[in-house]
């Protein structure tokens, strides 16, 4: 056996993140470790990778024990990690952040030949195409990502540890990505992946095991389970399927008109956009990251106020406003980068329940936070969403990504505007909350509101939209209702082709 991990404990403080977990890994296997968030497996892949240290258990790498203080420890011996964000310098070349810290040198002096050379070598052994001298700034998020796969095989990595490695890719990407997993097997190394994508899992793992609250609560082979039995065993019940009830769409709660923007490279990244949402519908916005959504967005809720044309929310003209004007005039935001944009990871969870309502008059007066109040809020937010938090003074940054988007979600939704822009709203996250949020969506429609949807998946604009624009390099190809569409055509249409 290559890996061993045996009775893992963790816990921090009152929060029991491992209880007594065992995993196993083989040379050459794809293991897969899911469950909903919060379940423990990025804690476990922590400790395996030296970032925690476990309160007891056992790690053995080829039989020998091992004692992990830190990831330097953990890459001696043959450990490598590509996490969701990537560990790049924007500023430097493929070669020079491939080879970082293990350059090869004449004497003193770098040898830049002999540097780039066993770049090109590694890229070609493994069928992973870089281009040695593109600055990593100008390359795409899955180029991003096979460097940072390099640059772990350049340290002689013999198993590879993938979080959520998908979540920020194209589906093109994605396949690209699995591709590589099964190259990276058949060569000898073992994979283990953390993923919330159980289609994914059962297209490239061999084995797949299940964490729930801390512990394993199964261990199946690819061709003995399905991605209903993984569900149910991820979360404890079967997962329901919704039928969005038609009604009857009421007034506009947003209207733009001829958008255009300019982006920084002086190239057009919105041109001439035309989109409306009415109270009662989910109306979704497809396409492949980068084609003129997030900007699409920022001037809609007035993070971006340097675009032309006009822009009017719940009736109101919120033209080049900012972001509290458009929120007084009925908008709510869940953000596309739930720390960057939706929290502070360095406040507390009441804190962060409390932005954008912290001068209403239910929670402050003459200046003065109405802290009972506030903590009567912020529980019923936590109860009514089903948050896993320890407590209420906890930091942000502590929470795991599903419970940290759900308290974000509940932010939102419950400001009870008529009009919420949902920005990927279950990216990163598991099916578990993942079906939650997809019912406060649906309730929120159901209630006469109207959601403007931008994902990244098309399984999810499919099931959740009334009505759907396709927009590709920053123009809205298309609009159509969603009830002859499937997701052959919409794939095809976001990128660029024509539909059939």
């Amino acid at each position: 056996m290559l890996l061993e991990m045996k009775n893992i404990i963790k816990t921090y403080d009152r929060v029991i993140a491992n209880k007594n977990v065992s995993i196993v890994l083989k040379k050459g296997e794809v293991l897969a470790i899911v469950g909903e968030n919060g379940a423990g497996k990025s804690t476990l892949m922590k400790i395996l990778y030296g970032l925690e240290k476990p309160n007891s258990g056992e790690i053995y790498i080829n039989g020998e024990k091992m004692n992990f203080r830190n990831p330097s420890d953990a890459m001696k011996q043959g450990i490598g990690m590509v996490q969701q964000h990537f560990m790049l310098f924007g500023s430097m070349t493929v070669t020079e952040n491939i080879i970082y810290n293990n350059e090869i040198c004449k004497g003193i002096f770098l040898d830049k030949n002999a540097n780039r050379e066993k770049v090109c070598e590694l890229s070609e052994h493994y069928m992973l195409k870089v281009d040695p001298d593109e600055t990593v700034e100008d390359c795409s998020v899955g180029m991003q990502q096979r460097i940072e796969i390099l640059k772990i095989l350049y340290q002689n990595a013999d198993i590879i540890i993938f979080d959520e490695p998908s979540s920020v890719l194209t589906p093109i990407e994605v396949e690209e990505l699995l591709k590589t997993m099964r190259q990276l097997s058949k060569m000898g190394k073992s994979i283990i992946l953390i993923t919330h994508k159980l289609g994914e899992v059962m297209e490239v793992a061999d084995r797949i095991v299940v964490m729930r609250a801390g512990k394993v609560v199964a261990e199946k082979k690819k061709e003995h389970t399905s991605i209903e039995e993984l569900s149910y065993h991820m979360i404890g019940r079967q997962i329901s399927s919704h039928v969005i009830e038609d009604i009857n769409p009421g007034d506009e709660v947003l209207c733009v008109k001829n958008m255009s923007m300019v982006g920084q490279s002086g190239k057009k990244v919105l041109d001439n956009v035309n989109i409306s949402v009415r109270g009662g519908e989910i109306v979704g916005i497809a396409g492949v990251s980068g084609n003129g959504q997030s900007e699409l967005v920022k001037c809609i809720t007035g993070l971006e106020t340097n675009y032309r044309g006009k822009i009017w929310v719940c009736g109101n003209d919120v033209t080049n406003k900012g972001v509290e004007d458009i929120r007084k005039a009925g908008l709510a935001h869940i953000p596309e980068d739930r720390y960057y944009w939706g929290s502070a990871k360095d406040a507390t969870l009441a804190e962060n329940a409390l932005m954008g309502d912290e001068n209403s008059q239910r929670f402050s007066k003459r200046g003065l936070l109405n802290f009972r109040e506030i903590r009567k809020h912020v529980l019923q937010l936590v109860e009514n969403y089903s948050i896993k938090i320890g407590f209420l003074s906890q930091k942000m940054r502590e929470l795991s990504g599903g419970n940290a988007q759900k308290l974000i979600v509940a932010r939102e939704i419950e400001k009870k505007t008529r009009f919420l822009v949902a920005c990927e709203p279950t990216r990163g996250i598991d099916v578990g909350a993942m079906e939650f949020i997809h019912e406060k969506l649906i309730e929120k429609r159901s209630n006469g509101d109207g959601i403007l949807l931008i994902s990244s998946e098309l399984s999810e604009i499919l099931k959740l939209s009334d009505r759907i624009y396709v927009i590709y390099e920053g123009r809205i190809e298309h609009e159509f209702s969603n009830k002859n569409v499937d997701d052959r055509q919409l794939g095809l249409l976001m990128v660029g082709g024509k539909s059939t």
